[in-house]
C-alpha cells in the first residue's frame, strides 16, 4: 500500500465538506495516510478557531473531531531540531516545518492544500500530489 503524507488544510477539507473532498478522497484512496506528530493538535485547533470565527457551529466541531478520530492516519515520528532548521529556512511556523520534516523522513509524497506550505516542499526537493478537482 502507498501513504502519503496530509497536512491539516487536506484533512479538514474532508471533515468539513469542503468542494475539495471528493477528490481528496479519490486521490487518497487505497493509500496509508501518515502525518505529523502535531496533526490532533492542528486539527482540534482549526476546528476550534473556526467555532471562534462563526464559521463552524459546536455541533459542527464535535461531528468533526469524531469523524477525525475514525479516519486512520499513522503520526510520524520526526526529527524536531531537523523541522525547526526548516521552519527557519523556509520562514514557515514550526507546526507546518513539521509536516515537511515528516514527508522528507517517511519519504513519502505530500498532500496540502496550502499553496505556501505547497511551494516550500517543492523549494525542499519533496514530491507534491496533485489533487485534481
Amino acid at each position: 500500500m502507498n501513504s502519503v503524507v496530509i497536512d491539516t488544510s487536506a484533512l479538514l477539507a474532508v471533515l468539513l465538506n469542503e468542494p475539495t473532498r471528493a477528490a481528496l478522497i479519490r486521490a487518497t484512496e487505497g493509500c496509508g495516510l501518515v502525518g505529523a506528530p502535531s496533526l490532533p493538535w492542528e486539527v482540534g485547533s482549526a476546528l476550534v478557531a473556526g467555532f471562534r470565527r462563526n464559521r463552524l457551529s459546536a455541533a459542527d466541531v464535535r461531528k468533526a473531531w469524531a469523524s477525525y478520530q475514525t479516519v486512520p492516519v499513522r503520526l510520524a515520528g520526526i526529527d524536531a531540531e531537523h523541522a525547526l532548521e526548516i521552519a527557519l529556512e523556509t520562514g514557515l511556523y514550526a507546526y507546518d516545518a513539521y509536516v515537511l520534516e515528516a514527508a522528507r523522513a517517511e519519504r513519502l509524497v505530500l498532500l496540502t492544500l496550502d499553496r505556501g506550505l505547497a511551494r516550500a516542499a517543492r523549494r525542499l526537493g519533496l514530491r507534491m500530489m496533485e489533487i485534481e478537482e
